[in-house]
């Protein structure tokens, strides 16, 4: 009986016709490997010494400018709420002299209706003094948006301009 030929299996398929040669370095090559290392190992130090050493420099660098920065924005912030101050204290004062202003206003007024003798002479009292506070309260109306308006402008400004000059110096 005739035998079938031998199929290869598929370890013989697969495996490289050729086993790829290592050589292993020659002893003068590997002495000079061993000579150089540690000048390596030194050169590698050194320059792990220098990365760090820089960025502890750019560390510095970085604090520094935030401090600044914050001090200048301290610095803005103390005088915009001192300007909030003096500017609220007038407001109050404004306030205090509309009201005494007003107190003295009706009470010339209720001291004026004791002499009244007539209901014409009444209505024209009271006419009168209706035109006198309406135009005293446009009037301190005016004074107050005027006052308001001022004081947030004077408030706001040192902030303002602390944050232009930081964006301008980050940009």
């Amino acid at each position: 009986m005739a035998t079938a030929p031998k199929k290869p299996s598929i370890v013989e398929t697969l495996a490289p016709a050729k086993v790829m040669e290592t050589t292993a370095p020659a002893p003068a090559e590997i002495s000079k490997a061993i000579e150089n290392a540690p000048a390596l190992v030194s050169e590698m130090q050194e320059n792990m010494r220098k990365a760090v050493e820089k960025s502890v420099a750019d560390a510095r660098e970085a604090y520094a400018k935030a401090k600044t920065a914050a001090e200048q924005a301290t610095s803005a912030l103390e005088t915009s709420l001192a300007a909030a101050k003096t500017g609220l204290a007038e407001i109050n004062t404004k306030a205090l002299t509309a009201m005494r202003s007003n107190f003295e206003a009706n009470f010339d007024f209720a001291h004026a209706l004791i002499g009244v003798k007539s209901v014409s002479d009444f209505v024209a009292l009271q006419s009168e003094f209706t035109r006198k506070q309406v135009e005293a309260v446009t009037g301190h109306a005016k004074e107050f948006g005027a006052l308001a308006q001022k004081v947030a402008n004077d408030s706001t400004a040192p902030i303002k301009d602390q944050v232009a000059k930081s964006f301008k110096i980050a940009i």
